[in-house]
């Protein structure tokens, strides 16, 4: 890890006029919070916010956005308060640290919700400083540089989210140095054989494309010498997941990747950039349609830029891109670069004029209509991943839209008014329906209708933007053009349990989606609309479902419910012949009662833990930990005996037992230290099984009476502070 002196001393390397004295108070109190905790790679967990912190320096960012990366997981991995951090380091750091630090009170039924829900309140944060995404998009880079360290799952799942929302968030926020790095680490985990073939294919012609780009700054030299310019020239590498998406989503070979070989100027003016172009023109002949004028219309993440691809003197296309200073440096940090010090200014901050991204303003908007996270997170993914498309109003106004939109896109950009009124438009001057596909130059204008009924469902299918699509939910909600679907969804979920079924089980959304596909529905809405009906059509519905779900996990037809009445048979003469009463396990069964319900001594299972019931030959409901390793691994077919099961309010005082792991140095004193904090915490220690190594490590299993996951947590923490003790978990099965 690097000293405190060495971290100051690159900080101060990257801009010699940061604060260190400040940033310094920050390393001491991090490192102090941390110590003791390790990362994945055994080094200490320091190491990490350390170089989050070296991340935001190189970005540019300013002194409160170092420190927060500095302290950016002490709220959530130690005992470090909110009000502590306010009182050490203000309000403003706080913000910055609350806004990255995960959710981890609140409950959800799935972990696509708790990630759905995170980014939701990352957004929120990030709408009152966009230094909070800033921070979270430099610890998830130096996360992927240090990714080897976890398991192969868990590689999978962190590159995978990387490519759908940290890399497109780079990109939004134009920091393209970000971007391409977590691009290109994703695509080598992801697709290893693919990435390796890539880096031999690239490094088989590098000193030919050497050579062509060196022939050609040498020429454009040449003629930028005689007109007395002031400029910086060199080769661009194109980076790894660039070349491999137009690969395999175009087709192309890599030889056909015109942008391969490219070529950078930077120079001091606009005119300038214009007056290059002209030169460049009269060098090389361009390619049609390869012009990109993006210092005229930049793009929404403030890039802007020439782009020009030509045929070069031996038949090879290559690209140039010509561009200012200032433009090359919002191309490379995109909105960091507005915390850059500027000269005279020892703020760093940015000021809310210098600062316009139309779609971070968009996202506010969201959070007045869309309540449910998956759907936040769904309408974020599908801005972030949208190429743009710009039309014209009769007027002349350039509009931006989201590739594929359509005349509904356009017109809820212009009003909400005129959407919820549209029935169709003229583009170029030509009638067409509302869900036409718009293109790049179209001049579009909206025809409105007076006597229009407004937006439908439908609506939702032709939509292809986030604030047509918002604003069409809000109408429906609005107008209580929704109470049909929400109706039947309330229908369905009463038909399937009067048929003896669990919605949980075959009305999942695999099964929902394959039977509105069946029944030729043009929308899930649309069908649940149609659904509201009930009668034969919702009979049929139920009917498939129940196909799909026998089908899948080729159970009898004998149901949940008649199981469940075999077993309360079963229990009331087992109570009647023993005439006693087991002790409550904090456990019930939703929707019954009166079952012999036991918690599993495999994963011991305390309140706050997701849990799930088995239903056992004879011994009613054993309830274990969703993670148990005796449930993960289950059959297919037993599977169909899980039954859910959830946490009664329990009284205070009420403990558990659950095994936790510790491992460490065979020092002498270690046991008493353990048992001496366990008492400090009131946790009572009920068994103890230690096994020395013969290389002076101590492995140690104990068991500790919990009463719910929040103790939990705070018990681990507790125990990784003891001095020898190297790590702490919580057994699973």
């Amino acid at each position: 890890m690097e000293s405190r002196k060495e971290f100051l001393q690159e900080i101060l390397n990257i801009n010699s006029k940061y604060d260190t004295e400040l940033i310094g108070k920050a390393y001491d109190k991090g490192r102090l919070l941390h110590e003791g905790q390790l990362r994945k790679s055994g080094e200490p967990y320091f190491i990490h916010p350390i170089n989050v912190a070296i991340i935001l320096a190189q970005l540019g960012m300013d002194e409160a956005t170092i420190i927060g990366g500095l302290l950016h997981d002490v709220v959530e991995d130690t005992e470090y308060t909110r009000e502590e951090l306010v009182a050490d380091f203000g309000e403003e750091i706080a913000l910055l640290v609350d806004g990255v630090t995960k959710l981890g009170t609140i409950k959800f039924e799935s972990k696509e919700e708790i990630q759905a829900e995170n980014f939701r309140k990352m957004f929120l944060a990030m709408s009152k400083d966009i230094r909070v995404l800033i921070i979270k998009l430099a610890d998830r880079l130096h996360n992927m540089r240090t990714i080897e360290f976890m398991k192969p799952e868990k590689i999978e799942e962190k590159c995978k989210e990387t490519l759908e929302i940290y890399a497109p968030l780079a990109s939004r926020l134009g920091i393209s140095t970000v971007k391409f790095e977590l691009e290109d680490i994703a695509l080598k985990y992801l697709h290893p054989d693919e990435f390796k073939d890539l880096q031999e294919k690239v490094s088989l012609r590098r000193s030919q494309r050497e050579e062509t780009i060196n022939t050609v700054i040498g020429e454009i030299k040449e003629s930028l010498d005689d007109m007395d310019l002031k400029y910086e020239i060199y080769g661009r590498a194109k980076h790894f997941y660039s070349i491999y998406k137009k690969m395999k989503f175009q087709k192309k070979q890599i030889d056909e990747i015109f942008d391969l070989i490219a070529v950078r100027i930077i120079v001091d003016t606009v005119k300038d950039c214009y007056a290059v172009l002209g030169i460049v023109h009269t060098m090389w002949k361009p390619i049609p349609g390869r012009f990109k004028d993006y210092i005229a219309m930049p793009k929404p993440n403030m890039y802007q830029s020439l782009h020009t691809t030509v045929i070069g003197d031996n038949g090879e296309p290559f690209e140039i891109q010509i561009r200012t200073h200032e433009m090359h440096e919002v191309a490379e940090y995109g909105i960091a670069a507005h915390w850059k010090y500027k000269e005279g200014d020892t703020s760093g901050k940015a000021s809310t004029d210098d600062i316009k991204l139309a779609w971070l303003r968009q996202s506010l908007e969201w959070q007045k209509d869309i309540n449910d996270p998956k759907i936040f997170l769904e309408t974020m993914k599908m801005d972030l991943f949208a190429t743009q498309v710009f039309v014209f109003t009769p007027r002349g106004d350039v509009i931006e839209l989201p590739a594929g939109s359509t005349p509904l896109d356009f017109a809820f950009k212009i009003h909400s008014a005129i959407g919820c009124k549209c029935v169709g438009a003229k583009v170029n001057g030509k009638m067409v329906t509302i869900d036409h596909t718009l293109q790049n130059g179209d001049i579009v204008e909206i025809v409105t209708s007076a006597n229009s009924s407004g937006p439908s469902v439908d609506w939702l299918k032709i939509a292809k933007s986030s604030n047509a699509r918002n604003k069409i939910r809000s109408w429906l909600k609005k107008e209580n053009k929704s109470d049909s679907i929400d109706k039947g969804k309330d229908l369905l979920d009463k038909s399937i349990r009067k048929k003896g079924y669990d919605p949980a089980l075959c009305a999942k959304t695999a099964y929902i989606n394959r039977a509105m596909k069946a029944m030729n529905f043009a929308s899930t809405d649309e069908g649940y609309a149609q659904l509201a009906g009930g009668g034969s059509l919702m009979s049929k519905f139920c009917n498939l479902l129940f196909s799909y779900y026998n089908e899948d996990n080729k159970i009898a037809e004998k149901t949940d419910e008649s199981v469940l009445e075999d077993i309360k048979a079963a229990e009331a003469k087992r109570q009647k012949l023993e005439n006693r009463k087991k002790d409550s396990p904090g456990v019930i069964v939703k929707g019954t009662d009166n079952l012999m319900i036991k918690l599993a001594r495999c994963c011991n299972p305390v309140p706050g833990d997701d849990i799930v019931g088995f239903i056992t030959k004879g011994r009613g409901i054993s309830v274990h930990r969703k993670d148990c390793s005796n449930v993960t691994n289950l059959p297919e077919q037993e599977k169909a005996r899980f039954i859910e099961v959830e946490w009664e309010d329990l009284k205070a005082g009420k403990s558990y037992d659950a095994e936790i792991c510790i491992i460490g140095s065979d020092r002498k004193g270690i046991l008493s230290d353990i048992s001496r904090a366990c008492e400090d915490m009131d946790i009572h220690l009920s068994g103890v099984n230690a096994k020395a190594g013969r290389d002076g490590s101590l492995t140690m299993s104990v068991i500790l009476s919990i009463s719910s996951t929040q103790e939990m947590q705070k018990v681990l923490r507790n125990l990784r502070n003891i001095e020898g003790v190297t790590q702490v978990y919580r057994a699973k099965a």
